[in-house]
């Protein structure tokens, strides 16, 4: 888990060592993280499921050990390469550093993540670190419950050099639109460091249910009714200018592969911290062997 062990490597590589930053608390709803890491693991061949949930569970296990507070979230792609994704969510690049060289004060717990690390490298083809900075302005109603949102929709859209202003007209035609729609929202990030380019835009509308994609096509009707026929031909010639390339992921909460804040896990102990099924016949009461009948 490349996301816990590495996290600071490329960033902080001076400070050395192995880098695990707190997650801000993210449970009721309120504003974004205003600094959001983003990890992805990309899987070998079969490597998916629970081989990986079996591996992330250490870490989980590691953290609720010494009752750390490093909260974050884990999510698998339904679309796309099969990988996994990891969360954490900061007030500050201030607050990320600190509580990144609070974890070598815990030398048991830094050793035992990089064990763990080890481990489940071995299932993975690849992996890489995004940070994301919040971006309010291009944001539509960004404040939810995330504890209680089961997917993200993540659209990436890389943004033509020198184009900015046009993305910015972009966004405030397609937000003074969307208003209108009571349901609509969205969380926008511009990428700070990664492996994308410069003027790259990562939006994530969170989801209760993949219910709400079916409501969503329903919506396009009022998003263009609202936009009106000149709008609609505004916003297509801005994004002809504006826009390199963009596409679009749904991924699914993965309860077994976060460290969910006590808040998420209760107001929905069923999902964040499902009951572990004993194998077939184990609950039930082993039988004496029964006498053999008289001859």
């Amino acid at each position: 888990m490349q996301k816990l062990t590495g996290l600071l490597l490329g960033w902080l590589f001076l400070l050395g060592g192995i880098g695990m930053a707190a997650a801000q608390d993210m449970s009721g709803a309120q504003p974004p993280p205003k600094v959001l890491v983003v990890a992805r693991e990309y899987l070998k061949p079969g490597k998916n499921g629970m081989s990986h949930e079996k591996t992330e569970g250490a870490f989980v296990q590691a953290l609720t050990k010494v009752k750390s507070k490093s909260y974050y979230l884990g999510a698998d792609s339904l679309s796309g390469r099969p990988r996994s994704f990891f969360f954490f969510g900061y007030d500050s690049f201030d607050a990320w550093e600190k509580d990144f060289m609070s974890i070598q004060k815990n030398a048991a717990l830094a050793a035992e993540l990089d064990h763990d690390n080890v481990v489940d490298g071995e299932l993975l083809s690849d992996s890489d670190i995004t940070i994301l900075t919040y971006n309010e302005e291009q944001s539509l109603r960004p404040n939810v419950d995330v504890g209680q949102m089961r997917y993200f929709e993540i659209s990436l859209y890389q943004v033509k050099p020198g184009h900015r202003k046009d993305w910015s007209d972009i966004l405030t035609l397609v937000k003074a639109a969307y208003e209108k729609i009571p349901d609509a929202k969205w969380v926008m990030y511009e990428v700070a460091y990664g492996p994308q380019t410069d003027d790259t835009y990562v939006l994530f509308n969170p989801l209760k249910s993949v219910s709400e994609i079916d409501h969503e096509f329903t919506e396009d009707k009022d998003f263009r009714a609202a936009m009106g026929e000149d709008g609609m031909k505004k916003l297509h010639d801005l994004e002809a200018a504006a826009i390199e390339s963009s596409g679009n992921s749904l991924i699914a909460f993965n309860p077994k592969m976060s460290y969910p804040p006590p808040e998420w896990i209760k107001s929905d102990p069923d999902f964040w911290k499902p009951k572990t099924m004993a194998p077939m016949g184990m609950s039930m009461k082993k039988k004496a062997p029964e006498k053999p009948a008289a001859q």
